[in-house]
């Protein structure tokens, strides 16, 4: 939890992170998005408070990650919105949610939410889930060093095997090549449609995704501002990738760690709690403006 100064209650944001094993920052062992610390500073100095939270079995949260659900994930996030609107030092009608890539189809099914005042989908795609994982799954293909290119048919055929073992299993955790990966949440994520969500949200939503994001595509942000029936602003940010830095050589995952090396993109951050302070604390984004 992260309160900004001055006495409360206070507006607040529940923010919400991308898929794997993260903990409240967004961070893993291996890969440190850290998108939590810079997103709460900048809405604290707009007077907006942020709850962010470890995983199932990450961090301070108990249970076991590779057995959690997708629709574990938003039971989580329900849960965790409730907690910040019990909160005497919040305002419950001024709660905002916030979420990157999963994390943003969690804030698409929250947006109908009783408690939710306002929407930030940061890089969220607007379509089938297995349609989305198939064209990033194809995007990631043709990242591909030259050498590898000549065995795309045995590694797509190798996919597809895979993709219909998972959806045939009804375990929450199976083997693909030797390693235990999350079965269940795989099955869940395959057929969730965020376009549901998206037509039953009325409050503002404000949906962002890079023109570099080779991991959901930009022309899902058109799908948003056609079924969302209340106030939506889109954006398409020219250099913005999917770890919400900016990267002005060609589109490629191989340049994600040196992209993680850089801070989150200042200028996302700002748009971000400018957007929020306007629609969750008025008179604070007047003075601040």
């Amino acid at each position: 939890m992260t309160l900004p100064s001055g006495r409360g209650p206070h507006p607040a944001v529940l923010l919400l992170h991308g898929s794997g094993r993260l903990d409240r920052d967004a961070n893993t062992s291996r890969l440190r998005m850290s998108l939590g610390p810079p997103l709460a500073a900048a809405l604290a100095e707009r007077g907006i408070a942020t709850l962010r939270y470890d995983r199932r079995g990450v961090g301070a949260t108990p249970g076991d990650w590779l057995a959690t659900g997708f629709t574990d994930n938003l039971r989580d996030a329900t849960a965790a919105l409730r907690t910040l609107a019990a909160r005497p030092d919040i305002r419950a009608d001024a709660i905002g949610v916030v979420g990157h890539s999963e994390g943003a189809l969690h804030a698409m099914s929250l947006g109908s939410h009783p408690q939710v005042a306002a929407v930030v989908l940061l890089a969220g795609f607007a379509r089938l889930g297995e349609d989305a994982l198939r064209r990033q799954a194809s995007m990631l293909a043709r990242d591909l060093p030259a050498l590898l290119r000549p065995l795309m048919p045995a590694l797509r055929a190798f996919a597809t095997r895979q993709l219909t073992r998972i959806k045939a299993t009804r375990a929450d955790v199976t083997r693909v090549a030797g390693r235990p990966i999350n079965a269940r949440w795989m099955r869940e994520l395959l057929i969730h449609d965020p376009r549901l969500d998206l037509a039953d949200i009325k409050v503002p939503v404000l949906a962002i995704t890079g023109g570099k994001d080779i991991q959901v595509d930009p022309a899902d942000l058109e799908e948003i501002r056609r079924l969302v029936r209340g106030e939506v602003e889109i954006h398409l940010v020219s250099d913005l990738t999917h770890l919400l830095r900016r990267d002005p050589g060609p589109a490629s995952a191989r340049s994600y760690p040196r992209l993680l090396r850089q801070p989150v993109d200042p200028d996302l951050l700002t748009q971000v709690a400018a957007w929020l302070a306007h629609r969750l604390h008025p008179t604070d984004s007047l003075r601040l403006r």
